[in-house]
């Protein structure tokens, strides 16, 4: 069974920066499209970003230019680089296997604990 672990999160001024990471184990990731999710308060759980099996990304127009995800299959391994944080920034963040061509989903139907994320202004 496939589980997924982030890691990284914690608490930043306005401004600040952030490394997540996210270690799949039962399954590799060479050769799947892996995203990055998160979930605010209240909020329904939302795609941020996603990176191809090929090293393409995409991104939601409110982190283009902030965020960057990486990958390093040899660790099967996902990385989520976030600076210029803001307040809005603020969740929970957590990695799954997806569909990179519109609509990106998620392919497993387990989450991990996710990352959190909080952002002060």
């Amino acid at each position: 069974q496939v589980q997924l672990v982030e890691s990284g999160g914690g608490l930043v001024q306005a401004g600040g920066s952030l490394r997540l990471s996210c270690v799949v184990s039962g399954g590799t990731i060479s050769g799947a499209a892996m995203g990055w999710f998160r979930q605010a308060p209240g909020k329904q759980r939302e795609f941020v970003g996603g990176i191809s099996w090929s090293g393409t990304t995409r991104y939601v127009d409110s982190v283009k230019g902030r965020f960057t995800i990486s990958r390093d299959n040899a660790k099967n391994t996902v990385y989520l680089q976030t600076n210029s944080l803001k307040p809005e920034d603020t969740a929970v963040y957590f990695c799954n296997k997806i569909r990179y061509r519109d609509p990106p989903i998620h392919i497993y139907d387990s989450w991990g604990q996710g990352a959190q994320v909080t952002v002060s202004s």
